[in-house]
């Protein structure tokens, strides 16, 4: 699935566990800002933009002075003991010692006693007698009556084998009907069946005992805090033995986009639709099901519909037979294994293009009078369908795909198997008004929910835990077949962006590891993030350059052919890793670093001679910097690459593992610079040693090309991050700077506009507009050649550079006088900075553009 933010800018990061509010204060109260913000301003005063400049420092200082005096005078206040005029402590009274005295035996003897009372349990009867155990708390059912289960969890002793289930959804009544015949299988003896429900009104429930053809009424119990119902058997059920259940109900279409919703749409005259959106944990609220990813069946559907619409599920339908005069029923053939929140149904007045490939239906459905814009999204489905059969080995399974343009869709596309929904601008192109970035955005979201037909429909995690399995795998192949397939709109510049954006949120303290104990829905739903889906693919590629590509994709194909129709957990996938490199490799041993610990490493590298000195520790932002290295720093399994003037490669021919906190590599001969993390393809930043930054510096300014267009955009990533943490001064930074004016590629300059906008930002808040307008005009005094003639810019009604303008900043003063004369009156200093950034923000964003249509 793809979440909809996915699409947006996104706001200034903010760690939560570390940052204060950020609202504007009065000048009486004054916030703390970590050090590193201290540090990256008191940075930039200390660079000279021009000699005229105010010491900023002391703003600094007095900012983290107030802070300290604000503490002290709270301290000094609510303070217990009494100072001394030689600045020392003096001792607490008598009174104080004696009263704590009391209060710390009175501790003790509790502790000791409970602690000296092993047989005793308390509970409501008191204290149990010898060797009688505690009864085990259950929760209450609805009724009053104990609920048989006490976990969110469902209980392994009854599992899944097949489901058939009846749906009618009514458009006019906004309701919906359903049953559901549920033939289980029993693995332990049991007196009860524990599934999922939610807001479901069960009208009927009966179970076909073993060795009868004759269902009987059963009570069930229900316990919405955990959307669980028990039903309740009779008499004990069996191991090794099918049971069939049958249930009834009926519930409201969905408000929300969640579940089984309703949605009203114009053409002429207004409409509604019925769609189902069921991942993480909806599937329950349109029939009552073994609601977890590891709990796979098949699925045979009917829908009964008004003949004026169609039905669309999983399955291709296979008949369709009257109820009423008003009423038909479809029915779809029965569905391969899969999981609960896979399933889909969408009922409406929709209209369909299709296109056969390798035996498999290809269709794209759209409200009737958009149709005529589905056409780029069938050939595309197409051709990516085609390239993921052979680079995956297996064939999609199949016989129809099903590609939904849904009027009214929150999330930015869902993976359903067999038929994928879709917001409507996510899939539909049109000629007339559509740009070329739409067309880009549409390729890439068809090309990550198709790869999720094998990665997380074909094997699926076991548990949310493991989402970055799915949505991981998916970020990673949608990048890794946009180039392959499409290189017209693919450029290696969108990776690296979504890596470094990435970064920034994985090296706050709120971040989270991508494998994660999660059990509610709330924690479920934390785990869709851009950890998960940018993090993951990161990894992916970090591992395939490693493995080099061959062994990667051997590796993929195993883990699919081993675990189809399966459950998975991270372990299965490094298994398969580590069998195609016939163990030579411990891949478990190598990503485990990465999938159970938080944020990333910092590298620091340093030379001598022939040899290069590395040492690894966490790279956290808001951190004070003297304890940037923590002594409980975890330790990367890092799986470095490097290039030398020596001569430049990537990992296959130039790589070292480093395991350990710190490590040394011995070159075969003495080298002017190195490079370490070679095409940026690396989750790590590296922090080189004095000698190490000038040398490269210098390498850039006198042949940019020396280093691919990725590797200096990484160099300049690096060092304003490293910067933001004092561990770099920002006149180097700036230094690495000057090189952009013989800079001709967009990721250079992207991350370097990028950077100075946080910088800016940063300045701004604080107030510090002078200072804030030297930056931007820094920024306007770098020249940037154009290199090709313009073109029609990718984003809809941007301004283009115009004849004469061969700079950067030829195109900005043209913007800039444009923006003053549309003010009514005159700029204050703020709002003539911030909008002189924006235009220079958007003026990079045309240059950048036109790079990109060459």
């Amino acid at each position: 699935m793809i979440e909809n933010s996915m699409f947006e800018e996104e706001p200034d990061v903010v760690d939560l566990a570390k940052e204060p509010c950020l609202h504007p204060l009065e000048p009486d109260e004054v916030e703390y800002e970590p050090r590193s913000s201290r540090l990256l301003v008191r940075g930039l005063a200390e660079h000279e933009i021009d000699e005229d400049e105010e010491d900023y420092e002391s703003s600094a200082k007095l900012l983290g002075m107030s802070f300290m005096n604000r503490s002290t005078g709270l301290r000094n206040s609510t303070t217990g003991y009494r100072q001394s005029s030689g600045g020392s402590c003096s001792a607490p009274s008598v009174r104080t010692t004696v009263i704590c005295a009391v209060i710390l035996v009175i501790a003790v003897s509790v502790i000791m006693a409970i602690y000296l009372l092993p047989k005793c349990t308390f509970t409501k009867e008191g204290c149990q007698k010898k060797k009688q155990t505690a009864e085990l708390v259950y929760p209450l059912a609805t009724n009053g009556q104990r609920f048989p289960w006490a976990n969110i969890r469902l209980p392994s002793a009854v599992i899944p084998v097949h489901y058939a289930i009846e749906l009618q959804p009514n458009l006019t009544s906004l309701m919906f009907s359903g049953s559901v015949q549920l033939i289980v299988n029993v693995l332990e003896v049991t007196w009860h069946i524990i599934l999922h429900s939610s807001k479901l009104n069960i009208t009927k429930a009966t179970l076909t005992p073993l060795g009868s053809t004759q269902p009987k009424p059963v009570e069930f119990l229900e316990y919405p805090m955990n959307d669980q119902i028990a039903i309740l058997a009779p008499e004990a059920l069996l191991a090794g033995h099918n049971y069939t259940l049958n249930m009834e109900y009926y519930s409201n279409l969905s408000d929300t986009y969640y579940g089984f919703y309703k949605i009203a749409y114009n053409s002429s005259t207004e409409r509604w639709l019925a769609a189902t959106q069921f991942e993480p944990l909806a599937a329950r609220s349109v029939f009552p099901c073994f609601d977890e990813p590891a709990f796979k069946a098949t699925f045979q559907v009917k829908v009964k519909r008004e003949p004026q619409h169609i039905a669309l599920s999983n399955m291709p339908t296979i008949k369709t037979t009257p109820v009423t005069d008003r009423i038909v029923q479809d029915e779809f053939s029965v569905s391969l294994k899969m999981s609960t929140y896979l399933v889909a149904v969408v009922v409406g007045d929709l209209a369909k293009i299709s296109k056969e490939t390798s035996g498999i239906l290809v269709s794209i459905y759209a409200v009737p009078h958009k149709l005529d814009q589905a056409e780029y999204a069938l050939d595309t489905a197409v051709k990516l369908l085609e390239f993921y059969q052979e680079y995956f080995g297996i064939k999609y399974p199949l016989p129809k795909l099903d590609l939904v343009a849904i009027p009214d869709f929150q999330a930015g596309a869902m993976e359903n198997w067999g038929l994928i929904t879709f917001r409507e601008t996510m899939l539909l192109h049109d000629n007339k008004t559509s740009s070329a970035m739409d067309k880009k955005k549409i390729t890439a979201v068809i090309a990550h929910e198709l790869s999720h037909q094998w990665f997380g429909n074909l094997v699926t995690m076991e548990w949310w835990n493991d989402l970055w399995l799915n949505e991981g795998f998916a970020t990673f192949m949608e990048y890794f077949a946009m180039n392959e397939i499409f290189p017209d709109l693919f450029t290696n510049d969108d990776f690296l962006n979504l890596r470094f954006k990435t970064m920034v949120k994985d090296s706050l303290n709120a971040s989270h590891p991508i494998s994660l104990a999660v059990q509610s829905q709330e924690e479920i739903d934390e785990m869709f993030d851009t950890v998960s889906y940018g993090k993951g693919a990161s990894l992916l590629l970090m591992l395939k350059n490693y493995l080099s590509k061959d062994i990667f994709k051997a590796g993929i194909q195993s883990y699919l052919r081993d675990h189809s129709y399966n459950s998975t957990c991270s372990d299965d996938l490094w298994d398969s890793m580590t069998k195609v490199t016939h163990g030579e490799v411990d891949v478990k041993k190598l990503m485990e670093t990465w999938t159970h610990q938080k944020g990333f490493p910092l590298v620091r590298v340093s030379t001598k001679g022939k040899q290069i000195f590395l040492t690894q520790e966490r790279f956290m932002h808001n951190v004070e910097t003297e304890n940037q290295i923590i002594h409980s720093s975890p330790v990367w399994n890092i799986p470095l690459s490097y290039m030398t003037s020596n001569g430049s490669s990537f990992f296959s021919s130039l790589a070292h593992l480093l395991a350990n906190k710190s490590d040394i590599i011995t070159l075969p001969d003495k080298v002017s610079w190195v490079k370490f993390n070679v095409e940026s393809n690396g989750y790590y930043i590296v922090q080189y040693d004095d000698d190490g930054w000038k040398v490269l510096i210098q390498l850039l300014k006198e042949d940019p090309t020396a280093l691919t267009s990725s590797d200096r955009a990484n160099l300049i990533h690096n060092m304003f991050n490293l910067a933001g943490l004092g561990l770099v001064s920002l006149n180097r930074t700036f230094d690495l700077m000057e090189y952009l004016v013989k800079e001709n590629s967009t990721a250079p300059i992207t991350e370097a506009l990028n950077q100075v906008n946080r910088i800016y930002n940063l300045v701004e808040k604080r107030g510090l507009q002078t200072l804030a307008t030297k930056i931007v005009k820094t920024m306007e005094d770098m020249k940037v050649p154009l290199i090709d003639t313009p073109v029609v810019a990718l984003h809809s009604g941007a301004v283009m550079p115009k004849d004469g303008e061969n700079t950067l900043k030829d195109t900005m003063d043209r913007r800039n006088e444009a923006t003053l004369k549309k003010a009514h009156e005159p700029m204050s200093l703020a709002i003539r900075s911030a909008a002189v950034l924006s235009n220079f923000t958007r003026a990079t964003a045309i240059w950048a553009n036109n790079l990109l249509q060459r």
